[in-house]
């Protein structure tokens, strides 16, 4: 027998769990051995209940079925497992007085070929059972996210009442119709003393918990599953989706999962804080009922629910009530306390964008205790990645809010301003250099003159305003002082900044060599910030991030394993350990007492280390940072780029993103030590290059600071 079903893509996460599923018939091939015996018991009860007594052909049932289509009467089927074996493989679906015979030849002849468990097995690995499900296989995980071993009676009596009407009654599309349907097979099942009494009661009353559609596997990494399906589809083309191939991926679930509620949560805040922008939609409502239904089930179709957030439309609206109604039919009422936050639209004078009215469509939420509140869908983009930093592994990826909505993937494809995200590169080029944490640097306002931009005079600004005067480097990273770091640019010059930044992953033709460089005006992607990052986190090696870990074919052939590249292999150095750890440290203090303190206060935890930054008129937000072997990235912006509000920066957008990750990336985990490498010491409190100290070589800015008193007016 060469059985060989066009079975899906899938996708997987390192512990197994299903993430991605591409295909037109989503299929598994269980063996009969392996299918329980409950789920065999259930379909030849409803089916063909002398399935091992008979030769293939019904005689009774299937004169019935001849006499009907010969006398035009009510349609019957009456065919045994067999006769639909040989329909479903070798025939149309057509009812003619020819095709049966044919069916009864076919049926005569297959049992001969093949035993009755071999036709059993074909059977139940090829029947169509709905929503795209071929097989009990993977029914069983389409309706109920289970395995097929781990069905309960009722469940599997459910699945058993299928094929007879798979797109019409099952429980997706008919919960009512499919329920109908499971009594009777669960009747049949008591009748031929497959279950007891008891069982079947208990049975008829268990809740059966069907998913809903886009439920049958976890749908938080749609964007890492879409790029596992492009590499994919590059190297297998249209046989991608029918060869069985599966692919582990090295995402962690939990993680994954920890960022998809991350990105969810602070992306819903970020839109919270600036307020509502009216109704999606508008449409008018007709008085006749049956018109009225049909337009809001179109109308709803078009807004499909983004996870929780549902889409409604308006029934009636007033200022402490509005009734809607929801995709499923359900009416729902919020009342002043759920629609506050919209108070603007149900005003008597609201302007007609902000509106709400009959015909409005809304998006609602629910809460722990079931009462219902007005949201929207936030149109700002944002983007998490969380990456192994030893061997470059993905752990967690989200491309963006909604991938329904915008399948844009922001960690790979968004070229963004990095903003002061970029300055521990500009500051660790520095360290090779000669300068150290504790260098004095003036935090004062500065001119560069025409001659050093080769342009127009430039001042540069810190983003309150407000100027510290001489500080150390260390203090100047942890509260992200621009003027001070356009200083340290000039010192080391900006085309050996320039030059040091593709050790870490960055592309150089996307960076300028002028002054601008150190307050992030270049362009980076989320997914090479995590890449460079890692740097300072393993000790001083580069990373190829990367996604597959494994690949194999139906048959359990293995088509690819990645291979990374060993932790900490000299050969990938591309930083002294020393610098890595000294900026490393300088990181640390932006975590504890600078622009990212809240990561360690609201951790709780003393192994942080990562920088905010703020790209020009607050036009992105982000936060880099790492503890241990975790390396994570959060952005948020608009895709059209536009200022996030004057009060935001990448503390307030992207570091939330990256504290709720971490806060699951580190749960029970002890503290990760950081020792020193060999070379380095402390002088004055400060870490410094052994090699400086010695030689008495460190550089200063010391004649800066002291033209910066001048100006300042210090005697």
């Amino acid at each position: 027998m060469d059985y060989r079903p066009k079975i899906p893509l899938r996708v997987y996460t390192s512990d197994n769990v299903l993430i991605g599923e591409f295909g037109q018939e989503r299929r598994d091939f269980v063996a009969i051995k392996d299918i329980p015996l409950i789920q065999k018991q259930a379909l030849l009860a409803i089916e063909d209940s002398r399935f091992y007594e008979h030769g293939g052909v019904d005689f009774k049932g299937v004169a019935r079925a001849v006499m009907a289509d010969l006398t035009g009467g009510l349609k019957q089927g009456a065919s045994t497992i067999t006769m639909q074996v040989a329909r479903d493989f070798f025939l149309t679906k057509e009812k003619l007085f020819s095709r049966k015979l044919t069916e009864v030849m076919l049926a005569y002849k297959i049992e001969r070929a093949l035993s009755k468990d071999q036709i059993l097995e074909l059977y139940m690995n090829q029947i169509y059972l709905g929503q795209r499900a071929y097989g009990f296989s993977s029914a069983a995980r389409i309706y109920f996210g289970k395995s097929i071993k781990d069905l309960s009676i009722a469940q599997a009596a459910m699945l058993a009442g299928l094929p007879q009407a798979p797109s019409s009654i099952n429980p997706m599309v008919n919960p009512k119709g499919a329920k109908q349907r499971q009594h009777l097979v669960l009747k049949r099942m008591r009748d031929l003393a497959y279950i007891n009494e008891v069982q079947y009661k208990s049975a008829l009353k268990e809740d059966l918990h069907v998913l809903g559609e886009g439920k049958a596997f976890n749908n938080h990494a749609q964007f890492v599953a879409e790029m596992v399906r492009q590499t994919m589809y590059a190297q297998f083309k249209e046989e991608t989706y029918t060869r069985g191939i599966s692919v582990t991926t090295t995402l962690v679930q939990a993680d994954q999962e920890a960022a998809y509620e991350a990105v969810r949560r602070n992306v819903m805040a970020f839109d919270q804080r600036h307020g509502y922008r009216g109704a999606e939609a508008y449409v008018a409502l007709p008085r006749n009922p049956i018109e009225r239904q049909k337009l809001i089930e179109a109308t709803l179709q078009k807004h499909p629910a983004s996870d929780k957030l549902l889409s409604a439309v308006t029934l009636t609206a007033t200022p402490k009530s509005l009734h809607a109604v929801l995709a499923n039919g359900d009416e729902i009422e919020l009342g002043a306390d759920g629609l506050r936050w919209a108070a603007a639209g149900l005003a008597p004078k609201a302007p007609a964008a902000l509106k709400l009215k009959p015909g409005a469509v809304i998006r609602v939420v629910q809460d722990s205790k079931g009462r219902w509140r007005i949201t929207q869908l936030p149109v700002v983009g944002a983007a998490f990645v969380a990456l192994n930093n030893q061997t470059g592994a993905y752990r967690a990826m989200v491309g963006g809010f909604d991938f329904n909505a915008n399948q844009f993937n922001h960690v790979t494809q968004a070229w963004r301003q990095p903003g002061s995200a970029i300055k521990p590169f500009i500051y660790s080029a520095a360290l090779e250099q000669g300068f150290s944490p504790g260098t004095l640097v003036n935090d004062a306002p500065l001119t560069l003159s025409s001659a050093e931009t080769g342009g127009q005079p430039w001042q540069p600004q810190n983003d309150d305003d407000v100027y510290d005067g001489p500080i150390t480097l260390r203090t100047a990273l942890a509260q992200s002082k621009n003027v001070a770091a356009v200083r340290l640019l000039r010192a080391i010059t900006p085309q050996y900044a320039h030059d040091f930044l593709p050790r870490f992953g960055f592309d150089a033709a996307k960076h300028p060599v002028n002054y601008t460089l150190a307050l992030g005006t270049g362009s980076v992607t989320p997914l090479q910030m995590a890449g460079a990052y890692s740097v300072f986190a393993n000790g001083g090696f580069q990373i190829s991030p990367y996604l597959i870990q494994k690949v194999v074919d139906t048959r359990g052939n293995v088509l690819f394993e990645a291979k990374p590249v060993v932790p900490g292999l000299e050969s990938a150095r591309v930083l002294d350990a020393r610098n890595a750890f000294v900026t490393g440290n300088l990181l640390h203090e932006v975590t504890t007492s600078g622009t990212g303190a809240s990561a360690s206060q609201k951790l709780g935890r003393q192994d942080l280390a990562g920088k905010t930054g703020t790209s020009s008129e607050a036009f992105d937000g982000w936060f880099a940072g790492y503890s241990g072997s975790t390396t994570a990235v959060a952005w948020m912006g608009y895709d059209e780029p536009q200022s996030l509000g004057g009060r935001e920066f990448g503390a307030t957008l992207a570091l939330p993103i990256w504290i709720d990750f971490m806060r699951v990336a580190l749960a029970g985990k002890p503290p990760y030590p950081t020792q020193p490498p060999a070379g380095v010491s402390q002088s004055q409190g400060d870490w410094m290059f052994d090699e400086f100290l010695t030689t008495g070589a460190v550089r200063s800015l010391d004649l800066d600071i002291l033209q910066g008193l001048k100006e300042l007016g210090s005697p």
